[in-house]
């Protein structure tokens, strides 16, 4: 995708639909792992106030990387934590002293950044087909939209009243669907008495700084699988989503910058800072603008959002519980459904990629884990092998 020209960036403007999109990406963030970084540092042994500190250096730097990264490539460019390297921390950190972990996080900070500057990650993305990178990312997306409609099974009120404002909103104001989508989701669950605000608490949280000590056992044991699963769980769908989106930006300097904010803001409990995929995609869909290249203010707008959920990193779990389960997969799955038709759309695309693309899908959206790495990577493994013993396309 050729770059906006400079009078296109100047006629971009925030709008409505930039804002919900921004602040629905944060919430799905948010709800669906914020409990695993709780986990992860309750694990490494970290004091509520600590924990706190880790939800405000993560806000941080992902705040500062998403708009900074956006406003400098013009693309919707999100970052996010890795999910499933908090998993990994949370089943591997008991054992190990607070600043050992702090160690680990700078270890895996600057095997990232070496990745970035040695550009050795772009170039393995380069050797993906789009058609593949498609099917990857319609295969992470596939939970979200059978969630979204499994949750008819135990809220079917609300979910089934967000459901028909979605269509009537794509009907007849097809650019701000997703915004009077969340706004039917909070009206009837408000008076459904569905929000509870009564454990919720507003606390400024402050980060803290923790000399990181060095283990070669940890660094090993711990570090590397930490990398390995960032750059395979995280980073590579997050490209994935990027170049299935049309966007062409380039791969080592998010590596260096993402590498480089975890590493200065380690000792706080920032563990991972990379790349999105799914939250990504609910900022680059047609719903925020038809235009591509009028989509990256979303991605500042959830930026913004970050910032504000770090500023509050203590109270972030008892105000993302106060929302129904429920409005949250809901809200997650119709905002995505766009994304996920236009990327089945292109993984099979071309009739001699299609059954390579379908294993990718199949095996993606399985949510299989092998080896404490997640289904994507195996997704695109899967897909790779199949496209390679696959017989090339005869001329018709």
């Amino acid at each position: 995708m050729a770059p906006p020209s400079a009078d296109h960036r100047h006629a971009t403007r925030v709008t409505a639909s930039h804002v919900t999109a921004g602040f629905v990406a944060v919430l799905v963030g948010y709800t669906s792992s914020a409990a695993i970084i709780f986990q992860a540092a309750a694990a490494a042994g970290a004091t509520p106030a600590q924990i706190g500190g880790w939800l405000s250096a993560l806000g941080l730097a992902m705040g500062v990387t998403s708009i900074g990264l956006s406003l400098r490539y013009r693309q919707p460019i999100l970052t996010a934590w890795s999910t499933p390297g908090a998993a990994l921390l949370a089943v591997s950190l008991p054992d190990l002293p607070l600043s050992e972990a702090i160690g680990i996080f700078v270890f895996s900070a600057v095997l990232i950044l070496i990745c970035g500057i040695t550009g050795w990650f772009a170039r393995l993305m380069q050797i993906i087909p789009q058609s593949i990178a498609a099917a990857m990312l319609a295969g992470v997306l596939l939970r979200f939209g059978l969630d979204a409609f499994g949750s008819l099974n135990g809220d079917f009120v609300l979910v089934s009243s967000m459901f028909l404002t979605y269509l009537a909103a794509k009907r007849w104001q097809p650019r701000y669907a997703i915004v009077l989508v969340l706004m039917a989701g909070l009206g009837v669950a408000g008076v459904l008495g569905e929000i509870d605000t009564r454990q919720a608490q507003l606390i400024v949280s402050v980060p803290h700084w923790i000399w990181p000590t060095f283990s070669l056992s940890s660094l090993i044991g711990v570090g590397i699988p930490l990398f390995v699963v960032t750059m395979a769980s995280q980073n590579a769908p997050g490209v994935a989503t990027l170049r299935a989106a049309g966007y062409d930006t380039p791969i080592s300097p998010l590596m260096i910058w993402t590498g480089l904010a975890t590493l200065l803001l380690a000792p706080f409990g920032a563990f991972s800072v990379c790349l999105a995929a799914i939250t990504a995609a609910i900022c680059m869909g047609p719903d925020v603008d038809p235009d591509a290249d009028r989509r990256y203010p979303a991605a500042i707008c959830a930026g913004g959002f970050y910032l504000l959920a770090g500023l509050f990193g203590g109270s972030i779990g008892t105000l993302f519980d106060a929302l129904p389960q429920s409005l949250v997969l809901a809200v997650a799955g119709l905002a995505l459904l766009s994304t996920i038709g236009g990327s089945l759309h292109r993984a099979l695309l071309e009739p001699h990629q299609r059954e390579p693309a379908l294993i990718t899908f199949l095996v993606t959206g399985s949510g299989v884990t092998l080896f404490g790495v997640g289904a994507a990577f195996w997704g695109l493994v899967a897909g790779m092998l199949a496209l390679l013993v696959a017989p090339k396309s005869r001329p018709a």
